[in-house]
């Protein structure tokens, strides 16, 4: 198992996620995906693994969103994969050169324990019919899964038909669904476990709140 950094979410996934699995992180705009991937690619550069973010935007977009929740790569840094401001430039146009770019950094990292997180699936989905995308996906999981990784994608709610979300859910290992419930005058963060391998499912919410400390997780009672 693979810590995701988060020390309230790994007992939600049976000590973290499984090794060699493939990640979806899904809810609705600013509701804190970013975050799990933040926390995830800061634990591995801490417990010296390769870590590899993938990102529509520029890098210092990221560090300026890592900063609010207490994260600091200053230090340690991932290998950028960005629009602006990384290693290699990140074109939203171009899927054989984000997988052919992602394939050989695997490649030359083989000797390690990797950690990928792509936040521009959304993006993705948007600019290409979703049977493309699919087909990239296939690819590029059975390509990481190849090696000692794990990878981490943000999926954006709402800005998908749901019948595109459910076929890109059922091609990950596991799924974390975070989304807001309303109740009365309040209004609620909740995540759940919709899916993980190897862990029976749970179908039950859990209430979540981030800070610059991490994530709190309790159980949600109506």
């Amino acid at each position: 198992m693979v810590s995701s950094g988060v020390p309230a979410l790994d007992p939600l996934l049976g000590d973290g996620y499984p090794d060699r699995s493939m990640i979806m992180v899904v809810g609705p705009p600013g509701i804190g995906k970013e975050a799990i991937g933040y926390w995830f690619i800061h634990s591995g550069l801490v417990e010296g693994d390769f870590c590899l973010y993938v990102t529509r935007l520029s890098v210092k977009e990221v560090l300026q969103d890592e900063k609010g929740f207490g994260i600091d790569t200053k230090q340690k840094v991932p290998l950028w994969y960005a629009s602006d401001g990384g290693q290699i430039k990140y074109d939203v146009n171009d899927l054989a050169g984000l997988s052919h770019n992602i394939k050989e950094t695997l490649k030359q990292n083989a000797s390690r324990r990797v950690r990928v997180v792509i936040d521009a699936i959304s993006s993705l989905l948007m600019l290409n019919q979703p049977e493309t995308i699919y087909r990239f996906l296939t690819q590029l999981f059975a390509d990481v899964k190849q090696y000692d990784a794990v990878l981490l994608a943000t999926i954006e709610e709402g800005m998908h038909k749901p019948e595109v979300l459910v076929a890109m859910q059922q091609l990950f290992d596991g799924v974390v669904e975070m989304r807001l419930y309303e109740e009365g005058l309040k209004v609620l963060p909740l995540l759940r476990v919709r899916k993980m391998r190897g862990s029976p499912p749970q179908p039950g919410y859990f209430n979540f709140s981030l800070t610059r400390n991490g994530m709190e997780v309790s159980a949600y009672v109506r």
